[in-house]
């Protein structure tokens, strides 16, 4: 069942990544980010406001709450912090770069996932699981020359060290989902529902000091696939926290599948964006998800 789970969520997150594509396109980034948070919070609002007046009413639910301590809440709080940073990152990388380069970038966390494991839980690597590795990293070598035909070089530009740099906090944040879900026993609702409501409360102040400064010079315009960005990884996010709550689920596992979502957002950018290099970087990304696949086969059987 959990795996069932990774992959529903990988689905919705190669949506969630188109979502995200179409808002930030010639638009301010901060206040479309804020606008996810504020959107997110309304989505769990009524399940934060059950749990808060009637807990009776959610008990035996995947949406049952328990109270939890404050050192809880401030491990959520860091949490929150650490997503938002990534989230920064990705969406001035998202905003800048072609969404077949920004896809297979973030297809590479799950092995920065497998290798923080190794160090943090001690998840012995086998021959599958090098071979992976060892392919990811040569498929990445490719990317990086693709992203060098349409003038990005990864080592050079902001944008592109934007989304690696997305890509690390993300494999951290795994990590320490990880660490809440089956270290701490924490609820996946529990985690998910604080982590949007701290969101919020982070954000604010956020788009205050950096953002309505200078509202002008980085002007914002709606657009109704923002608030699709904060129902697709709702729903992701769910699907996602409920696979890692529910025994035998392997976080590095997870994590690949969940990477799958890069065929979704790299067939839209195709047929739709109209990307280019669209050749060479199919390649790229057989490549990316062989390794995966490698890595996976490692995971289940070694």
């Amino acid at each position: 069942m959990w795996l069932l789970l990774a992959f529903a969520s990988a689905f919705l997150l190669g949506f969630y990544d188109v979502a995200k594509k179409r808002s930030l396109r010639e638009n301010a980034v901060l206040p479309v980010l804020f606008l996810n948070t504020v959107f997110s919070f309304l989505i769990i609002l009524p399940v934060l406001v059950v749990a808060r007046t009637s807990p009776m009413a959610l008990r035996g639910t995947p949406f049952e709450m328990p109270e939890a301590s404050l050192i809880a809440h401030g491990l959520i709080f860091v949490k929150a912090v650490l997503v938002l940073s990534s989230w920064v990152l990705g969406y001035l990388g998202m905003k800048h770069l072609p969404l077949t380069l920004v896809g297979p970038i973030n297809a590479t966390r799950p092995v920065m996932v497998l290798l923080g494991a190794l160090l943090l839980f001690r998840e012995q690597l086998n021959l599958f699981q090098w071979i992976g590795v060892l392919i990811s990293i040569f498929s990445f070598f490719l990317l990086s020359r693709s992203g060098k035909r349409e003038g990005f070089d990864f080592l050079r530009s902001p944008w592109a060290l934007c989304t690696i740099g997305a890509a690390v906090l993300g494999a951290s944040s795994g990590l320490y989902d990880k660490y809440l879900l089956a270290a701490l026993r924490l609820p996946a609702v529990f985690v998910q529902v604080w982590n949007n409501v701290y969101q919020l409360l982070v954000m604010c102040p956020v788009l205050l000091l950096l953002w309505w400064p200078n509202r002008k010079e980085k002007a914002f315009s709606w657009r109704w696939s923002i608030p699709m960005i904060s129902i697709l990884i709702c729903a992701a996010d769910f699907c996602y926290f409920s696979s890692l709550s529910l025994p035998g689920a392997m976080i590095s596992v997870v994590s690949m599948v969940r990477r799958s979502s890069v065929i979704v957002s790299f067939l839209y950018a195709a047929f739709v964006f109209r990307e280019k290099n669209l050749r060479s970087k199919a390649v790229d990304l057989a490549l990316m998800l062989l390794g995966m696949v490698f890595l996976c086969l490692g995971s289940i059987y070694g």
